[in-house]
């Protein structure tokens, strides 16, 4: 019996062959050691047949194993190209049917084996060539292996980052757009089969060379860079082949609404370098300038009458220009010895009054400011019904 099931015919005849498989019992009376299937496992084997509607396979150790319909290739070409001898991968639908047979799944086990070289490929950190298909405003649409993968904006190399002013989102999608059909590399960071998830970088590519160059960065050097983007929360200044950021807060020692009313695209300026963290550079332009904060002690006063324009109106109060460097607050309860709902009803924008200085914290960069410190306080009615009574006194004595 042994000898007949090792002598597998052409393909036509192979159902009746495997109707001829080796049974459990035969197996263990041989002394072969058993290898037992369980479904979703992979398995190769050698292909034995290509049948219209079956595909036969031998599973050394296991038996002979059938691919059936929709369980076939989706791709008909691959199918196709394959002849008896070809190694293939497979995974178990049903370790044994009716007639001995392993049913398996050449539709499945194909998904898998992409998977696994997408994995491959993670962990080896290949750089991979693909082209960007589509464009959102979360970053951009790639293919690998058949599977579509993500590339988001935050993963885009420095070449490729969009630098928006205002951080336009649609300005921000239009750069994107742009990019929609060219030829990017990007290394594979995630690689998820059960939740079907690709994600590529292609800042990552760059990682071992950018890291190098940040080795030779040191915090508190200053360097010389061309600004290449303003944004709402700053400036980003590209020095030699790095790029770094000056937030808002570092960009002067004056507050600032807009980075773009004081820095422009292209121009060039000196920065210290004050931060290096998982490969992003912070820098500041105002630790390169004298903090004029702390000649304030010098030039104003506690008590001291100023001119001050009206920057900003909040509902906690408003901000005051007292020159191109200093500005204080004039807190709402400062505003009026009545009570006060909305600043905006004593002062407008733009607007220039006199002001008393009434603290001076040039550490903290405040300075507080009143306006109705300028004004006497109206008498209450009690008072005045009391002056009134000591005058009648006064007037009867």
């Amino acid at each position: 019996m042994a000898e007949e099931t090792a002598q597998i015919p052409a393909p036509a005849p192979i159902p009746a062959a495997a109707a001829q498989a080796v049974t459990m019992s035969e197996l263990v009376d041989s002394g072969v050691e058993i290898k037992v299937l369980k479904a979703s496992d992979m398995v190769e084997g050698s292909l034995i047949s290509v049948g219209k509607n079956e595909v036969y396979v031998d599973l050394e150790g296991y038996g002979i194993g059938v691919v059936r319909g929709r369980e076939l290739y989706d791709d008909q070409a691959t199918l196709a190209a394959l002849k008896p001898g070809d190694k293939v991968f497979a995974t178990v639908v049903e370790p044994e049917n009716k007639d001995g047979i392993v049913e398996l799944s050449m539709r499945q086990a194909g998904q898998e084996r992409v998977w696994q070289t997408l994995r491959e490929k993670m962990d080896t950190r290949e750089v991979v060539r693909t082209k960007i298909l589509e464009a959102n405003k979360g970053g951009l649409m790639v293919e690998i292996n058949n599977v579509t993968g993500f590339l988001p904006v935050s993963q885009l190399s420095l070449e490729h980052y969009p630098r928006v002013e205002d951080g336009d989102k649609s300005r921000i999608l239009s750069v994107l757009q742009s990019y929609v059909g060219q030829l990017f590399d990007v290394q594979i960071i995630t690689a998820d089969s059960e939740e079907e998830k690709l994600i590529v970088s292609e800042k990552a590519v760059f990682e071992k060379e950018t890291e190098a160059k940040l080795s030779q960065l040191k915090i508190g050097q200053v360097v010389d860079g061309m600004v290449t983007g303003v944004v709402d929360f700053g400036a980003f200044v590209k020095f030699g082949e790095l790029e770094g950021l000056v937030h808002i807060s570092e960009l002067a020692w004056q507050r600032i609404d807009n980075p773009k009313d004081i820095i422009k695209v292209g121009q060039r300026v000196q920065a210290k370098v004050i931060s290096i963290d998982k490969g992003r550079v912070s820098l500041s332009i105002k630790q390169l300038q004298q903090d004029p904060w702390l000649e304030a002690v010098k030039k104003y006063q506690i008590g001291q009458v100023v001119d001050g324009t009206v920057t900003k109106v909040m509902p906690f109060g408003v901000f005051v220009e007292l020159d191109k460097d200093i500005q204080g607050l004039c807190h709402i309860m400062e505003l009026s010895h009545e009570a006060v709902k909305n600043p905006e009803d004593l002062l407008k924008s733009g607007e220039t009054k006199q002001f008393k200085i009434i603290s001076i914290e040039p550490a903290e960069h405040r300075l507080g400011l009143s306006l109705k410190a300028l004004v006497e306080a109206p008498k209450k009615a009690e008072a005045v019904a009391e002056e009134t009574a000591e005058s009648g006194k006064a007037e009867n004595a």
